[in-house]
């Protein structure tokens, strides 16, 4: 291995968020303008610099308006930002989504509506995102319809496992086969009572959202231009410059975080100590989404430190095994870190600070734990988002 294991963990983050960026993946997918006006629309963490990329290589005049989460804009000429709050929503994302919908509808047939789409939504939450398709105006399909007959091309930025384009941010340009039965079935098969309003439009309402097959949505154009898979072969890419042999295991591994890091931490294991399924130096890749289910009071962190503090635990201090884990839009949860590194001796560095692991995951608190370890990763905003980012070096 040529290069020290924490410069190479982060290395391997940042190509994997450099290979995302909206300025170096979204101008070979900008389509030919129009005879009419060209619009630009869009929603999502990275919103605000996809906008930017679209002004940067556009030959011709634009307008439109694009909705990200606060902190996440940039500044642009032609397309107004708004930033407004995730994932609870507020007033101003209510408000531009409104004012979204209002100028899809101004649309002509001579017209190009350019929709840039990124997280925001969440494949583990797929089931609720039935839900929410069937209580917005916008979502569903339903921005496609407004913008019905202008042409409509749709340009991607995936943070769902499997890529699913009626997942990424609930699928507002692209058709839905849900119903307003199968959310009404969701809510009850979890045991969840809405709120009257939302009991009644689902109850009452008759406006289902576009399915496939629906003319106002025929011939609208649809590219993801980013996709976690990418993002992992580009740290593959950084990991074999360095002398260490990837093993990419997914890019859409899901379920409880602190499980998750068990399982990686084990498979680890079996690479220290028996060379399978790979001989050292390797570095195990993964992507996708895992959860996080709160049980302390207090606790603060998200699900790549959560993962982290399971694996560390499940190593206990092997010798030889590093990793890093980290959302690549940069924000891990609430918090202001991306994420964190495992060390050998991370557990005794935060041991010595007065940080004791299984009583930090037990209350949920990983970024302290990893705040006393000194071993979060801070980047800020980076202004795309394709899901977590997890690396396990194995040193030979």
């Amino acid at each position: 291995m040529q290069a020290e294991p924490r410069r190479l963990m982060r290395a391997m983050f940042d190509a994997a968020v450099t290979a995302a960026l909206p300025e170096r993946i979204l101008p070979p997918h900008l389509p030919a303008p129009p005879r009419g006006r060209t619009i630009v629309l869009g929603a999502g963490k990275a919103g605000a610099a996809m906008a930017r990329a679209v002004e940067d290589h556009w030959p011709g005049p634009l307008e439109g308006l694009v909705v990200t989460r606060y902190g996440h804009g940039v500044p642009c000429s032609r397309i107004e930002i708004v930033e407004a709050s995730h994932p609870v929503p507020d007033a101003a994302g209510r408000d531009a989504a409104r004012r979204i919908l209002e100028l899809a509808r101004t649309a002509g047939p001579d017209d190009l509506v350019l929709c840039l789409i990124s997280g925001g939504g969440s494949a583990l939450l797929a089931l609720m995102n039935v839900v929410r398709k069937h209580l917005s105006a916008i979502k569903g399909g339903r921005l496609a319809a407004a913008v019905h007959p202008a042409r409509l091309v749709s340009l991607l930025i995936s943070d769902v496992p499997g890529d699913d384009p009626s997942v990424i941010a609930s699928g507002p340009t692209v058709p839905d086969p849900s119903t307003y039965a199968d959310a009404r079935a969701i809510l009850a098969r979890y045991g969840i009572e809405p709120p009257a309003a939302v009991r009644r439009r689902l109850e009452t309402a008759g406006d289902e959202t576009p399915k496939p097959g629906d003319p106002r949505l025929a011939g609208t154009e649809t590219i993801i231009v980013a996709r976690p898979q990418a993002s992992l072969e580009a740290a593959a890419t950084v990991a074999r410059a360095a002398g260490v042999e990837p093993l990419i295991l997914g890019d859409a591994l899901e379920g409880e975080s602190r499980e998750a890091g068990r399982v990686i931490a084990g498979i680890a294991r079996q690479v220290r100590t028996h060379g399978q399924p790979l001989p050292a130096p390797c570095v195990l890749l993964s992507g996708g989404e895992t959860t996080v289910t709160v049980r302390g009071q207090g606790g603060r962190g998200g699900r790549s430190t959560e993962f982290l503090l399971g694996l560390a635990l499940q190593l206990n201090g092997l010798p030889g095994v590093w990793a890093i884990a980290g959302d690549t839009d940069g924000i891990d949860g609430s918090e202001d870190n991306a994420g964190a590194i495992v060390t050998p001796d991370t557990l005794e560095r935060a041991r010595v600070a007065g940080m004791k692991a299984v009583d930090c995951l037990a209350a949920n608190d990983a970024w302290g734990f990893f705040a006393a370890a000194g071993d979060l990763v801070v980047t800020g905003p980076t202004l795309t988002n394709v899901n977590d980012f997890r690396a396990v070096l194995i040193e030979r």
